[in-house]
């Protein structure tokens, strides 16, 4: 009983160690983008300046919102910045209870976790984002101004953009599912109609109502999965060399 409760112990420290460094890992990131945050914003800002009126800009509806704004801005991408880090030590967190060749497979996920996940940031930012508010700023009546507000503008921002960082791992999802014998490939083949119809599904929770970012992230949503199952063969049978 005392081993047990002496390994349980240590793994709540080795947690709350984890939790500590990470952190400050995030702290030290705002630390250096902060003093930059009005110009980070101007550059998160572009592709809806682009489809404002001329000589119009985004507004600060809140007293204290052009000080905030940035702030909670500067302290979002540093998680973004820092997820290479975060994701190493939840993987290196998660290793001990795998198997020796599971834990093999530590780096390569960590890094095609991290890989995907930028890219998704980096889908929505480049090709959602503009389609979106092209569309939104073309569908209002003449009356209205398309003015949006540096709060709520931001907040869109990061909840479609983290909403497609996560979709962008479905790959990972899919592979992690069939090389622990969750699934096979032939079920996941199968079950695809029902999973193209939850890509659907997901793209409604994740994103604003409206059905256009609903399908621009479905589809990348579905093809990823696709991509999972085409993968996923040549990690299994990395790991069964591994075994033997």
């Amino acid at each position: 009983m005392i081993n047990k409760e002496m390994t349980f112990v240590q793994h709540l420290v080795e947690l709350r160690n984890i939790l500590l460094h990470s952190v400050i890992v995030i702290l030290v990131i705002f630390m250096s983008i902060f003093p930059f945050a009005n110009e980070v914003y101007s550059f998160i800002a572009a592709p809806i300046i682009r489809v404002l009126p001329q000589d119009t800009n985004i507004i600060a509806i809140g007293i204290i919102s052009p000080f905030l704004t940035p702030l909670k801005m500067s302290l979002i991408i540093s998680v973004y910045v820092a997820m290479p880090y975060l994701l190493y030590k939840m993987w290196s967190f998660i290793a001990p209870a795998l198997y020796k060749h599971e834990r093999q497979m530590i780096l390569p996920l960590v890094v095609s976790t991290t890989i995907l996940f930028y890219a998704g940031l980096l889908f929505s930012f480049y090709i959602v984002f503009p389609v979106i508010f092209g569309f939104l700023s073309s569908i209002g009546p003449n009356i209205v101004d398309f003015t949006p507000d540096i709060q709520y503008y931001l907040d869109f921002v990061l909840k479609v953009s983290f909403a497609f960082g996560v979709a962008f791992e479905v790959p990972i999802a899919t592979i992690l599912l069939i090389i622990f014998e969750i699934t096979t490939v032939e079920k996941l083949k199968n079950n695809r109609p029902y999973i193209i119809i939850g890509a659907f599904i997901l793209g409604m929770l994740l994103t604003p109502p409206d059905i256009i970012s609903q399908t621009l992230i479905a589809i990348p949503i579905w093809l990823l999965f696709e991509a999972g199952l085409i993968f996923s063969p040549l990690f299994k049978q990395k790991q069964t060399r591994s075994i033997y």
